[in-house]
């Protein structure tokens, strides 16, 4: 579909924000889940047209819960920060959660 870049109530988008953005502050990497791997063709054609440099890319796996939902702020998800502080191993961790592509 269609992606929207300009908005009448906000004037912008999150697409045309965060490129304009990542330009301004000299952005060399930017690393993602893979979740927003499809937006990054939308980005790029974006720093082309507005002649701005191509950072590299990272897209990692995201880590989910046991019910295969991501772990997110907007979900209210626990931190890693709260497991560290709860005494968490790596290994206790990553048998806890699922890592999913």
């Amino acid at each position: 579909g269609d992606a929207v870049i300009v908005r009448k109530d906000i004037g912008t988008s999150y697409h045309l924000a965060v490129v304009h953005d990542d330009a301004l502050q000299g952005i060399t990497d930017i690393v993602r889940g893979v979740d927003l791997f499809e937006s990054t063709h939308l980005h790029r054609v974006l720093q082309e047209l507005l002649g701005y440099p191509e950072p590299i890319y990272h897209h990692h796996e995201l880590l989910t819960d046991e019910t295969g939902e991501r772990l997110a702020k907007r979900n209210q998800s626990i931190t890693l920060k709260s497991l560290r502080e709860s005494g968490l191993s790596l290994a206790k961790l990553r048998e806890s959660f699922q890592f999913s592509v």
